[in-house]
Order: C-alpha cells, then structure tokens, then sequence
C-alpha cells in the first residue's frame, strides 16, 4: 500500500515538473536531467516510471483525455441540436481545467494531443450529425478534419485571451459556424 502511494506520488510530481517546463520551452528541448532536477528526483526513478520525456507527456495527455471521456459521458446527448449542449460541455472542461489545456495546446507540446482531442470531438459531436448528413464519407472526414481543427485554434485563441466569453458563448460561435458557416455571420 505504501509503495503505491509513493509511486503515484513520483508520478505526480514528475508531471508536474514537465509541466512547468513546457511554460517555458518546447518538449524536443526539455531533457530527462531537467525533469528530475526540477523534480527533486534521480535519473533511474524517472527511467523506472517513463521511458522518456514523451512518454511522460503521453502520460499527460492520457490522463487528461480518460478524465473528459468521463465526464462528458455523464451527458447523454443524441440528437442534433443537443450538439450545442455538448459543445458547451466540452468547453466548460477545458475552462476548468485551462492551465493543463493551454500547455497541452501550445507549440512547446507535441501535435498528439491535438490529434487525440480531435478523435474525441469527432466521437462526442459531428458522428451524430454525420447521420443526419447527406455527404459520403470521404467529404465528410475533409469537412470534420476543416471544423475541427478550426476549433481547436478558436479554443486555443480563447485560452490565451483570458476565456473572454462564457463557454456557453463560445459553444454558440462555434456550432454557429459549423452548422451556416460564413454565410450567416453579420
């Protein structure tokens, strides 16, 4: 018992650690010896939970990524306007948890996350909406992969200017835009 309490400590802080790191420098920069410096902790600890910077980082990303799948998978949207519902869900998530997001986010992390967020958004939003789509598949990834992306930069864009909008706001834009595109902005 003891022990595992000890090792999910190490872990912690060894996340923590890469965190503040990646504030200031991008994870192809960032060595093992100043993880564990910054750690508090030996190179062979480090080697005995991760095998290198990026895994530690994948560590990370997993760990933030089970925790949303949870919590949005207590809503139980299925219809196509409640898309709007779940977007404010997901954008609510990343409010609370804004510090993680924009280093996850940021140029300093790898674009993996970015990959997996968007697997997850496709997952959550768009694969009910492709049912109620008359656009075959191939067309329909483009334009998932088109809407997506330009998501994540508005969120990421969000983040860096404070979360000048409610979530509930910036769910509104977005699924404005993804559901009349252009052609209804004023």
């Amino acid at each position: 018992m003891e022990m595992d309490r000890r090792k999910k400590y190490t872990r912690m802080v060894l996340k923590e650690s890469l965190m503040q790191l990646l504030k200031n420098k991008p994870i192809s920069n960032i060595t093992i010896k100043e993880i564990c410096e910054q750690a508090d902790i030996n190179r062979s600890t480090f080697y005995s939970h991760y095998s290198s910077q990026y895994g530690l980082l994948n560590a990370i990303e997993e760990e933030f990524i089970e925790d949303m799948v949870s919590t949005l998978n207590q809503y139980n949207f299925s219809k196509e306007e409640e898309a709007l519902k779940m977007t404010e869900k997901i954008l609510e998530y990343i409010a609370m948890k804004s510090d993680v997001c924009q280093i996850l986010l940021s140029e300093n992390s790898d674009i993996h996350f970015q990959k997996k967020g968007m697997m997850i958004t496709q997952e959550f939003i768009f694969n009910n909406w492709m049912t109620h789509s008359q656009v075959d598949r191939e067309t329909f990834e483009y334009m998932n992969i088109f809407v997506v992306s330009g998501s994540i930069y508005v969120i990421k864009n969000w983040l860096e200017s404070g979360m000048d909008k409610t979530p509930r706001e910036m769910a509104e834009i977005i699924n404005n835009f993804i559901n009349r595109g252009l052609s209804d902005i004023r």
